[in-house]
């Protein structure tokens, strides 16, 4: 008898047990709530709390005689940002580099992802370039960077092939920096326009051939409107990712820089942290105007 007393569960306990999960069960807000209560605290004290304090940071400024941070209230760092021609020519490279890479991964995207999902009919050739496509991305960056480095050097892999002809390799620069960066985010763009093209259902291929319409009409047409939204979204990995690299067009670049360089140089050689706060608030508003101008289009409700 005194074992099962024992064995028994606490009234009061399972009594608070049975109350809180007939409050969940009734209450779907309460479980949201508690399903997303520890991952939102996550990305609210790390990310948005170390945002917010970089931010506030950019307005700080450093003593140039003790080096110390003075933490009062100025716009100096922004000023030396708009001012200095240097900060705005390497703030449009930087862009002019991420529009570059986005398009050339948006039109060597297209072919890919549409054979894969639509023209090819074995689904062993359509897995093998899922595989192949993402390969890339199980390999280390520096591996990588260094690999587009060995390749496209003075006298590297890409002069030694092309030496027969009478031709050279771009070497390292601004060139080599696109390239690089477009090979590196290329999966980024290919698999949510495959995603996107392999929810299409054929049949509105069929009907828009019955219709009259030719490839290119129905391409236009049909296909463009369904696959925009997987075409925005690696666009987005494209234009963003390009736009913060420092690594890259440090390995590949030659003299080449980037604005995400500046950020860097400044943390790392210069120790002007407030500097580098302020200048990393250029990628931030970019990205965050990029991303506004696309959710006008209505393409990212449908993603």
């Amino acid at each position: 008898m005194s074992t099962d007393v024992a064995l028994r569960p606490s009234p009061t306990g399972g009594g608070r047990s049975h109350a809180l999960s007939r409050y969940l069960a009734t209450h779907a807000r309460a479980r949201l709530a508690a399903l997303l209560s520890l991952p939102l605290a996550w990305v609210l004290v790390l990310y948005i709390g170390s945002l917010a304090l970089m931010i506030v940071a950019a307005f700080w400024s450093v003593d140039s005689f003790t080096g110390n941070v003075v933490h009062s209230f100025t716009w100096a760092n922004f000023q030396t940002l708009v001012t200095q021609p240097v900060y705005r020519d390497v703030a449009l490279r930087s862009l002019g580099i991420a529009i570059a890479v986005t398009v050339i991964d948006g039109l060597l995207a297209l072919p890919i992802a549409i054979y894969a999902a639509k023209i090819t009919p074995s689904p062993r050739v359509r897995y093998a370039i899922v595989i192949l496509t993402t390969m890339p991305l199980w390999a280390g960056y520096l591996v990588k960077a260094y690999a587009w480095r060995i390749m496209l050097d003075t006298n590297g892999v890409l002069d030694w092939v092309l030496s027969p002809l009478g031709l050279h390799g771009p070497g390292l620069g601004l060139t080599a920096t696109v390239l690089a960066l477009s090979y590196l985010w290329l999966p980024y763009m290919i698999m949510p326009v495959y995603a996107a093209l392999d929810r299409m259902p054929n049949s509105l291929v069929d009907a828009s051939a019955d219709l009259g319409a030719g490839p290119l009409r129905t391409m236009r047409s049909v296909v463009l409107p369904i696959i925009l939204p997987g075409i925005v979204a690696g666009s987005i990995f494209t234009f963003s990712l390009s736009l913060g690299d420092y690594i890259m067009v440090k390995i590949v670049g030659g003299t080449t820089q980037m604005f995400a360089n500046i950020v860097y140089d400044n943390i790392g050689v210069a120790g002007n942290l407030p500097f580098a706060a302020a200048a990393a608030t250029f990628p931030i508003l970019v990205v965050i105007g990029y991303l506004t101008a696309v959710r006008r289009t209505g393409a990212l409700e449908n993603l």
